[in-house]
């Protein structure tokens, strides 16, 4: 092992759709900010703070295609992968940076309550060009307890 990690965990909503880039030979990629939220009551004046983090998102392939599919903007996903920064230069000739998330595993976790069967996925036809593809797994949500402000310690 060489020593260093560069992995990435987030649970958090879409703040868009995906947005799908094709190139040459067949390959894609998928961009999609997601929006995660820290909440914590201030000390002082008792009032609830939220601070939100946004996350651009990417994925390629087979798993953009997907997502393209199955997400949209709101839902929940838990994400995987390792961070990335990417350099350009802008129209004005300044250098711009990005820091980025490509993912290699994710998990939705919304549920479809607006399907005809009552929050059941329906399965995809098959046709003889395109195989039958497996609806995502739905995981339950995560609940997540609120932090304590007053340690005992």
């Amino acid at each position: 092992m060489s020593g260093t990690l560069n992995k990435v965990m987030l649970i958090g909503h879409l703040g868009d759709e995906v947005k799908m880039h094709y190139f040459e030979g067949g390959n894609c990629i998928g961009r999609f900010p997601i929006a995660t939220n820290e909440t914590y009551t201030n000390r002082q004046t008792g009032e609830k703070v939220t601070n939100t983090e946004w996350h651009n998102i990417v994925v390629r392939n087979k798993a953009a295609e997907i997502c393209e599919k199955y997400l949209h903007k709101g839902d929940k996903i838990y994400v995987e992968g390792r961070l990335k920064t990417r350099q350009w230069q802008g129209e004005d000739g300044n250098m711009r940076y990005t820091t980025e998330v490509h993912v290699h595993d994710f998990t939705f976790l919304s549920t479809r309550q607006d399907e005809p069967t009552g929050g059941a996925p329906q399965p995809a036809k098959s046709t003889a060009d395109h195989p039958v593809e497996k609806s995502p797994r739905e995981a339950q949500p995560i609940n997540e307890p609120e932090p304590e402000d007053d340690l005992p310690f």
